[in-house]
C-alpha cells in the first residue's frame, strides 16, 4: 500500500485535461482498485491546485458528503477544503474519517499542493489487522464491547479555535448559531446535545459499534470505532454504552498495534491519494511549516 499510479512516461507528464479524462474512461476500474488495494496514489501527474484537484475529484460522479466533525477546516473551491488546520506541532490520531456519524464517506481523497519541509507524513492503517491482533490478544474484552456497543462523548466550543486540532465550534460544525436548529441537526446524524454554561456543548453518541464488515472487502472485519482516540481525554470520552469502563491497558496496547501496523505515507507536491475510508485508518504527524494538503469526502 498504496498502489501507485504514474505517468507512462516520467519526464512528460501529462496535462489535467488527458489525466481527467483517462480517469472518467476507466472510472469503474479505478474504483475497484481502491477496493482492492485499500489505497491508490496518483504521483508524477501535473496536478497543480484546488482546481485541478476539484476536476479529479468529479471526475469519478461520486457524490459529495458534507464533513462533520471537531477538525477546524476551511472551504477552498467547490468540494475542496483544507484538511485539519490545527497546529502543525500536533498529531492527528488514526482515524476513519466521520466513523461516529450515521452517514460517513466511503472515500477520502487527499491533495498535496505544499509538501512539508520535515515531518508530515499522512500515515494509514489497514483497519482489519487491528481487529485480528485485538481479537488474538483480548478476545473476551473485545467481544463484550461487541456485544455492548460504545458510547462516545465529545465537548466543543462555540466558535472556532484553530489553536486545536479538535477546535471546530458546534456553530460551524452544525451550520447555525441556532441552538434549536442545532440539536435538530445533531439529533439527524444520531447525537443527542447537552450546553454548558461556556456556551459550548456536549454531545453524546451511541450505541455504536466497534467492528463493521463491509462488502467487497472479503467478509473482514475493520476496527471502525475512535477507542483510542477519545478514550480518557480532556474534552472526549469512549466506554461501553452500558457505562462500562474500557480497560485501560486494552486501549494502551491497542494504541501500540495501530502504531505497529501503520504505513507512514512521505507527500510528494502534486500527490492525489485516494482511501478506502472503510478499509483504512488515517492521521497526521507531527510538521515543520509549510504544509498544505486538501481534502474532498465521498459518498
Amino acid at each position: 500500500m498504496p498502489l501507485v499510479l504514474q505517468p507512462p512516461e516520467p519526464d512528460n507528464k501529462s496535462d489535467i485535461d488527458s489525466l481527467v479524462l483517462a480517469l472518467k474512461t476507466n472510472k469503474d476500474w479505478f474504483e475497484q482498485m481502491i477496493i482492492k488495494n485499500s489505497a491508490v496514489l496518483l504521483r508524477g501527474f501535473d496536478v497543480k491546485n484546488a482546481q485541478d484537484f476539484n476536476e479529479i475529484v468529479e471526475a469519478f460522479g461520486w457524490d459529495d458528503i458534507r464533513y462533520v466533525g471537531p477538525a477546524p477546516r476551511t472551504h477552498i473551491y467547490k468540494r475542496v477544503w483544507t484538511a485539519n488546520e490545527g497546529p502543525l506541532s500536533e498529531f492527528i490520531y488514526y482515524h476513519h474519517e466521520m466513523v461516529l456519524i450515521k452517514e460517513y464517506p466511503k472515500k477520502v481523497i487527499l491533495f498535496c499542493e505544499v509538501p512539508p519541509p520535515e515531518g508530515g507524513q499522512t500515515p494509514f492503517v489497514p483497519s482489519f489487522k487491528v481487529t485480528e491482533q485485538m481479537l488474538q490478544e483480548f478476545p473476551q474484552v473485545v467481544e463484550e464491547m461487541e456485544a455492548k456497543g460504545l458510547k462516545y462523548s465529545f465537548t466543543a466550543v462555540s466558535k472556532n479555535d484553530t489553536t486545536s486540532m479538535r477546535g471546530r465550534g458546534w456553530e460551524d460544525a452544525f451550520g447555525t448559531s441556532d441552538r434549536v436548529e442545532a440539536e435538530k441537526r445533531a439529533n439527524a446524524l444520531g447525537m443527542e446535545m447537552e450546553w454548558l454554561p461556556n456556551g459550548g456543548v456536549k454531545t453524546i453518541l451511541g450505541p455504536k459499534a466497534l467492528t463493521k464488515v463491509f462488502d467487497g472487502r472479503k467478509g473482514r472485519r475493520m476496527w471502525f470505532n475512535t477507542i483510542v482516540g477519545m478514550h480518557g481525554k480532556e474534552s472526549s470520552s469512549a466506554l461501553m454504552a452500558d457505562g462500562t469502563e474500557i480497560p485501560e491497558n486494552v486501549v494502551k496496547r491497542c494504541q501500540e498495534i495501530i502504531e505497529e501496523e501503520s504505513i507512514q505515507f512521505k507527500w510528494e507536491k502534486g500527490d492525489v491519494l485516494f482511501l478506502d475510508n472503510l478499509a483504512t485508518l488515517h492521521g497526521r504527524r507531527p510538521s515543520l511549516s509549510p504544509r498544505r494538503v486538501l481534502v474532498a469526502t465521498c459518498k
